[in-house]
């Protein structure tokens, strides 16, 4: 994607920021160039930034979200349910969850769905660290808050398996969300009515 046309340092940019996920080569352009109309200050801030990115964010002990401590702010947030535990694939499926305001309870990030075609097993989940929780927690209920997707759906029956036997009630978003729509991409509106939808999910 490099072009030839623009000075190097800009050229770096462009082909740096087109590396990101649904940008395109003009769309990278674009962006580049927008930088460098802003002030200096706004290109040394969106530097360090980037530059502090791997430094400061980690992993939350407890959930697996994004975190600049130990804890993420949902966890470390003494108002939150815990008597509810929700389980979604990513980080983009928790924020998308938070963003239609109906629920209040705690989350399990799992990093991804079943998928052995892609060699992603159990092991490559968070599924020990889940059930770690479960055993402190002791919730009363769990969402499974997986895509509905196959992949998803295999990664729900899992769960349904792995927590046979367990004194929690489970949970699966209601059937709102389409087939083969990621959480990440869906309107609040449907989102919100799925969750308020949620139907017995087996028995815990």
């Amino acid at each position: 994607m490099s072009d030839i046309s623009l000075p190097p340092a800009l050229d770096r940019l462009a082909r740096l920021l087109g590396r990101l996920p649904g940008v395109g080569e003009r769309s990278a352009h674009r962006l580049a160039l927008f930088v460098l109309g802003q002030e200096p200050d706004y290109a040394h801030a969106l530097g360090v930034s980037l530059a502090e990115l791997h430094d400061l964010v980690r992993f939350c002990r407890d959930c697996h979200h994004f975190a600049e401590g130990q804890r993420c702010v949902i966890c470390a947030d003494p108002r939150r349910d815990c008597a509810l535990l929700c389980v979604v694939e990513d980080v983009p499926d928790l924020l998308a969850i938070e963003r239609c305001a109906e629920y209040r309870g705690l989350y399990h990030v799992l990093g991804g769905a079943l998928s052995p075609l892609r060699g992603v097993g159990p092991r490559e989940l968070t599924f020990d660290h889940l059930i770690a929780r479960l055993d402190v927690l002791q919730p009363e209920e769990l969402i499974v808050a997986t895509s509905i997707s196959v992949e998803g759906e295999a990664t729900a029956s899992y769960l349904q398996n792995l927590l046979r036997g367990r004194a929690v009630r489970l949970t699966r978003i209601a059937s709102g969300v389409p087939q083969g729509t990621d959480l990440e991409y869906l309107d609040q509106a449907t989102l919100g009515r799925a969750l308020r939808a949620r139907l017995p999910f087996g028995r815990g």
